[in-house]
């Protein structure tokens, strides 16, 4: 039998006893020890010495899944009928989260642009991000927290500003007045079903921390003065914008079925470690702490200078999810969205006006 040689310690610890050829997919390479041959080692050693990361390795799937595109052509239609839009979006990804062809979709309709997940960030980011839209044409720019119920409120004043308007046409055409329209539409999981239903007090819309539990349009009746419209999630066909795609994913705004973890969480990591916060304290119940500071005490690393995204997710495996990339992916993913990493945005407010 052919010698083999001993696999790079970046090979030995991809998870669950496998071996990991940099370039592939985790997932997509797991054998036995037993069942390599010499050139496999031979490529595996080869391939070790390529500094593939895992953020280059997998590109995300396109995540469209047939639901979304029947409801969107759906939608489209009940939009012709709505006399207010109110988009949700997801303040952590205000930009990511926002699709190219609503404003098309909504023309000069009233819109409701909804900051969710307000307690998700600082007071600093907030303020930012709610002076950079207005600054940019948005005229009504409500912040939430769909979870709690904070702001919701306010949505629905604001949305009932062309009640007026609405009823005093029908008046003049001799007929009776009815409650204001309202579609409520954006990316999937951004919090739609959830401020309706806070709206409502009541579940009167399924609402779970995950993408496309929305399948269906719904019209549900808020008092007796407006009806909204809960629609599933929408998104482009495509997502050119692989790096919007990737922080769809690590905020949960997109199916699981279209990435790896390990891969996103390397990605995860690689933005956290660009933002200001990374090396600056930030007041909190402990003290002022980096980011830094805080994802070494959280998984529990004696120290995160230098590391790639790659290095990190591997670590975190290695300390203590016997050596599952996977694993160490999905951990870390769910301390973002859950906020045990803190309160912050992935993406800040541009300096120069844009429309994007």
């Amino acid at each position: 039998a052919a010698t083999r040689a001993r696999a790079p310690a970046s090979a030995r610890r991809s998870g669950l006893g496998a071996r990991h050829i940099p370039g592939r997919p985790v997932q997509a390479f797991r054998c036995n020890a037993a069942s390599l041959t010499s050139e496999d080692d031979a490529t595996l050693e080869a391939e070790a010495e390529r500094p593939t990361r895992i953020a280059q390795q997998v590109r995300l799937v396109q995540w469209y899944p047939g639901h979304i595109a029947r409801a969107e052509k759906l939608l489209r239609e009940q939009l012709k009928a709505v006399d207010a839009v109110v988009e949700v979006r997801d303040i952590r990804i205000p930009l990511a989260t926002t699709h190219p062809d609503i404003p098309e979709w909504i023309g000069s309709k009233l819109r409701v642009l909804v900051l969710n997940r307000a307690d998700m960030v600082s007071d600093a980011e907030r303020s930012k991000w709610v002076a950079w839209f207005k600054k940019n044409g948005e005229t009504h720019v409500v912040l939430t927290d769909a979870r709690s119920g904070k702001g919701v409120k306010r949505v629905a004043e604001v949305a009932l500003l062309v009640s007026k308007e609405v009823n005093d046409k029908r008046i003049k055409k001799g007929l009776m007045p009815r409650p204001v329209r309202a579609a409520v539409i954006g990316y999937p999981n951004v919090g739609k079903s959830a401020l309706i239903n806070r709206l409502t007090k009541s579940k009167a819309c399924a609402s779970a921390p995950r993408p496309g539990v929305t399948r269906n349009l719904r019209w549900v009746r808020i008092g007796g003065d407006l009806d909204l419209l809960d629609s599933p999630g929408v998104l482009p066909p495509r997502l050119a914008d692989q790096r919007a795609a990737a922080r769809l994913a690590m905020a949960n705004d997109i199916g699981e079925a279209s990435y790896l973890a390990s891969s996103v969480a390397a990605q995860l990591f690689e933005e956290m470690a660009g933002l200001e916060r990374w090396d600056k304290g930030i007041p909190g119940k402990d003290g002022a702490q980096s980011l830094r500071s805080v994802v070494e005490k959280r998984f529990k690393l004696e120290s995160v200078n230098g590391m790639s995204g790659e290095d990190f997710v591997a670590a975190v495996a290695e300390k203590a999810l016997s050596d599952d990339l996977e694993r160490a992916g999905t951990r870390v993913l769910n301390d973002f969205r859950n906020g045990a990493l803190g309160a912050f945005c992935l993406e800040t407010a541009p300096r120069a006006s844009s429309s994007r």
